[in-house]
């Protein structure tokens, strides 16, 4: 196993300990970005939680970057482009460029919305994710 590495992610209930962002003016409670921990390659993992009424405050599009998000807890909506779509354990929602996208836990919801977000693009991935800007302007759609 010449090219291998493990890590512990530890128990679901503790993710929202994790402290974390690809930048320090977006890090935020409950988000850990495995890649920046592991030498990935090609694909990218963040493991996120979010309380009841935490949203994320901004919309983003990829123009390159696609998204696969796995919830594992909790309940939510995740705004895309100009629909609402609910968001629970076991949902899986695939996120292509160009689209759109926010995110909340539902507001009156009893545990956390905890999930994973996989990204690839077809080649190396930069460190930091540079084909997409937070806007900040737009409302949310809840």
């Amino acid at each position: 196993m010449s090219d291998v590495q493990r890590m512990e992610l530890g128990p679901i209930e503790s993710w929202r300990e994790y402290y974390g962002g690809f930048k320090p003016d977006r890090a935020r409670d409950g988000r850990r970005v495995v890649d920046h921990e592991l030498p990935m390659q090609f694909i990218g993992m963040s493991v996120n939680s979010m309380i009841p009424g935490e949203e994320a405050g901004y919309w983003h599009a990829h123009s390159s970057v696609e998204e696969l998000f796995v919830f594992l807890t909790g309940r939510g909506q995740m705004g895309l482009d100009d629909e609402v779509v609910d968001v629970g354990a076991g949902t899986v929602i695939r996120v292509g460029q160009g689209v759109m996208r926010t995110w909340r836990c539902d507001p009156e919801g009893t545990e956390p919305l905890t999930w994973f977000c996989i990204r690839g693009d077809g080649g190396e991935l930069p460190h930091l994710p540079n084909d997409a800007k937070p806007i900040f302007d737009k409302p949310m759609p809840w």
